[in-house]
């Protein structure tokens, strides 16, 4: 087993040797830019096995986010109204498990231990299976692309996403390491180097692929979902093919589905309160933050306003992907006391 993993860690340092690095937000690995995005350290090998091995089934569904743009969410949702008609509510499996074990991220199911028992254990899981992932669309393994598979595609306004990141790497990072400013994390944003970045190019891939390809790739964003979950909840179970009967919205099922899943609900189940997760040994506790939307305005100044909006203008323009416009936030950020910013525009 000790030779094993000494043959993996080698293999993983052969595949970085010519690779451009740059230091990590929050974690002792450095990040690596592999296939156009920036891959952590630690999780460069399994995407590299991730993509050789991962053989996808018609029948599954993929949920894709880019880190801290609810993913924890989507993935609840996902398992809950694909199994909307195989588990009662009051016994559901999301009362006992985190999401994180329930949709498993693909890279990291290829992290360790022998591929080809891995290869049949995913071979040997009930359908429809569901998995998520952060690799970006043209990196995802060819089957997975090419196959029938669905795929769930959740991104969040770069400001709020921005916040969400920032505060959550500062949690996770070891005790040893010094936090990343506020301003250091923000120049590194911009530029597109964090983990699976750049954002810009992470969201258009998924967002390129849902136009052409709307049976395969359905695209959310985080503050529609928040808007109206339910109309949401419904198209999600249209698109996987499981779709709501009458009878069902008479009885509940969807705002039962939408309170199962709420961030308040998850956040209270003693599941999600302690324990870790992961390869890093993430507390399950630092999944859920504040899920809210326009956090941002108690973190943003002015001139950062003015620099990500130039950022988000120009990376998305012309691709028919857009976010709320900033200036008016930028105005509010720019009279108001932090107390007030966010109750009077949200």
């Amino acid at each position: 087993m000790a030779s094993t993993d000494m043959q993996k860690e080698n293999d993983g340092e052969k595949l970085t040797l010519s690779l451009q690095k740059e230091k990590s937000w929050a974690q002792p690995y450095p990040l690596y830019l592999f296939q156009d995005f920036w891959c952590p350290g630690i999780h460069i090998q399994a995407v590299d096995l991730f993509q050789q091995h991962f053989r996808a089934k018609q029948s599954d569904v993929v949920v894709a986010s880019f880190p801290k743009s609810g993913t924890i969410w989507i993935k609840a949702l996902a398992f809950a109204i694909s199994n909307h008609q195989r588990f009662s509510l009051e016994n559901h499996p999301l009362l006992t498990s985190n999401p994180h074990e329930l949709v498993p991220f693909l890279e990291f199911t290829f992290g360790g231990g022998d591929i080809q028992a891995q290869i049949l254990h995913l071979d040997n899981l009930a359908e429809p299976r569901i998995f998520g992932t952060h690799t970006p669309f043209p990196s995802l393994p060819t089957s997975t692309k090419e196959s029938n598979c669905k795929i769930i595609y959740i991104c969040r306004d770069p400001f709020d996403n921005f916040v969400s990141a920032w505060t959550y790497f500062n949690k996770v990072k070891p005790l040893s390491l010094t936090a990343v400013t506020q301003d250091e994390a923000f120049e590194m944003y911009c530029n597109g180097v964090i983990d699976y970045g750049p954002w810009w190019s992470h969201m258009l891939g998924y967002w390129n692929e849902s136009v052409a390809r709307p049976d395969k790739v359905m695209f959310l964003k985080y503050e529609d979902l928040k808007e109206n979950t339910s109309f949401h909840v419904k198209k999600i179970g249209e698109f996987l093919g499981c779709p709501f009967t009458e009878e069902e919205e008479k009885n509940g099922v969807i705002e039962g589905i939408i309170k199962l899943c709420s961030f308040e609900k998850m956040k209270d189940l003693e599941v999600n309160k302690s324990g870790v997760i992961g390869r890093g040994s993430i507390e399950k506790k630092n999944f859920f933050r504040k899920g809210e939307k326009g956090d941002w305005v108690n973190y943003f100044t002015p001139p950062m306003v003015e620099k990500l909006s130039k950022v988000v203008e120009e990376k998305l323009s012309g691709s028919g992907l857009s976010f709320k416009k900033k200036f008016w936030d930028c105005w509010l950020v720019r009279v108001l006391p932090p107390t007030q910013r966010q109750s009077l525009w949200f």
